[in-house]
């Protein structure tokens, strides 16, 4: 019984080692990709508005609500 519970033992593979420097493009692409999303969500109406028109506030505006931000 000793033998089959070993042999099951070392056929589990050792986790992969990825190091940071592979990491950090995907962390970077992820915070920008995060702060426009953000912008769309929190800011993009009135002043600060890159899109004319209503369409970008009209596709966020339940996001909008639920992540707290004012809109009207």
């Amino acid at each position: 019984m000793n033998q089959s519970l070993s042999s099951l033992s070392s056929s589990i593979p050792a986790p992969i080692a990825i190091p940071v420097r592979a990491l950090v493009p995907w962390a970077v692409f992820t915070v920008i990709l995060s702060l426009i999303l953000l912008y769309f969500v929190g800011a993009e109406q009135g002043a600060t508005s890159l899109i004319s028109g209503h369409e970008v506030h009209e596709f966020v505006h339940d996001g909008r609500h639920l992540l707290g931000f004012p809109c009207h």
